[in-house]
């Protein structure tokens, strides 16, 4: 695809744009802001490939091929069918388009996304379906329309190894980010206590590896017109891993979360540096070697129940933080300051809560 450089737009989980532009820039998408819902810079389509590819912070990646102004929907009918489409969806594919609107005069968003649909459908040639991977999606705000071809197709989190999942599970892309803000960058061992399914023992594992988070799934943008699988083939082609000495633990009391985790690490090809343990927190010890990072995503009351009984648990696991961990770093997820205060801990300033399922959610961090 020889088109000029365009703007390409990293979905964030809300709360952790931040991490997500430092993750840009140090992949070298050096132009990347921080703005409303995400992160941007200016690229082109083997940009988007690479970031689809590489970035483990990215909820999903949007190309951005039209702005323009619309007052009411004839008038985005007619600007919607002038866009040359060709150069950016193939006919034979089919695609859903969704719509939102924000302070506009257009603001029914359903009939938005049915006449971009039907421009489509009528000038492209291309079907229109509900449930395919490739999706346009138009924003109208303010009466700017804005209009993105979705690059990821299901959302990046996916990274395609995980088939056991526990209750209430982290998202790989807040565990890349969480990890990110505790000051991990993959040069020293990790500590889940309450693993579930193993998710930031992968993910710490993955990244000290020098592992592609995408290295195994497959993606919308490979549906496109230019989209060039050989230059394709190329990029992705893996890497020798970092060799590492480091290991990664994982515990929790439950033996079934413990044997989907250690599944899920044979899966993503780290077995041979993560250890799952089945393990109450009460009887956790530190590993041997460095001290390094324990970071956990323990159960908070608006999640499992009420958060009475949860106290108890939290000021334990903090009793077992400071008289065993000494040296090591800890960040704690929840959704509840009172439960944090309970283990005993001395927190850094908080950060940006993190919307999870709903929730907000912080990110508690001290050294021990």
């Amino acid at each position: 695809m020889n088109t000029p450089p365009f703007d390409i737009f990293l979905v964030a989980t809300p709360g952790l744009e931040a991490p997500l532009a430092d993750e840009a820039r140090a992949n070298g998408f050096t132009e990347a802001k921080i703005t409303d819902g995400g992160v941007t810079f200016s690229g082109t389509w083997p940009d988007v490939w690479r970031a689809n590819l590489v970035l483990r912070g990215a909820t999903r990646i949007l190309a951005r091929i039209a702005s323009f102004r619309a007052m009411h929907l004839a008038q985005l009918d007619k600007r919607a069918r002038k866009l040359p489409w060709a150069e950016f969806l193939r006919s034979d594919i089919p695609v859903h388009v969704e719509a939102s609107c924000k302070r506009s005069r257009i603001y029914h968003a359903g009939a938005a996304a049915q006449r971009v649909a039907t421009a489509i459908r009528e000038e492209l040639g291309a079907p229109i379906a509900e449930d395919v991977a490739l999706r346009i999606m138009v924003r109208i705000e303010d009466d700017l329309v804005t209009i993105s071809i979705d690059t990821s197709g299901e959302s990046l989190h996916k990274r395609g190894f995980k088939e056991g999942v526990a209750k209430a599970p982290m998202r790989e892309t807040m565990a890349a980010m969480f990890l990110s803000q505790c000051g991990y960058t993959g040069t020293e061992p990790v500590l889940d206590p309450m693993c579930g399914s193993g998710t930031f023992v992968i993910e710490a594992a993955e990244i000290a590896l020098g592992l592609q988070p995408g290295r195994a799934r497959s993606y919308a943008f490979e549906q496109l017109p230019g989209f060039d699988a050989k230059a394709w083939a190329t990029l992705r082609q893996p890497a020798a891993p970092t060799p590492t000495a480091l290991r990664f633990f994982g515990c929790d009391r439950d033996p079934g979360a413990i044997r989907m985790a250690s599944e899920n690490a044979a899966r993503a090809g780290v077995a041979d540096c993560t250890s799952f343990t089945q393990q109450s927190i009460e009887d956790l010890t530190p590993p041997q070697g460095p001290a390094g990072l324990v970071i956990v995503n323990p159960p908070y009351g608006t999640r499992v129940g009420e958060k009475g009984p949860l106290i108890g648990l939290y000021r334990t696991m903090g009793t077992v933080l400071k008289t065993r961990f000494a040296g090591w770093r800890v960040g704690i997820v929840t959704a509840d300051r009172q439960l944090a205060q309970a283990t005993g801990l001395g927190f850094e300033p908080p950060l940006p809560p993190v919307l999870h399922g709903g929730i907000r959610v912080g990110l508690y961090r001290a050294a021990l």
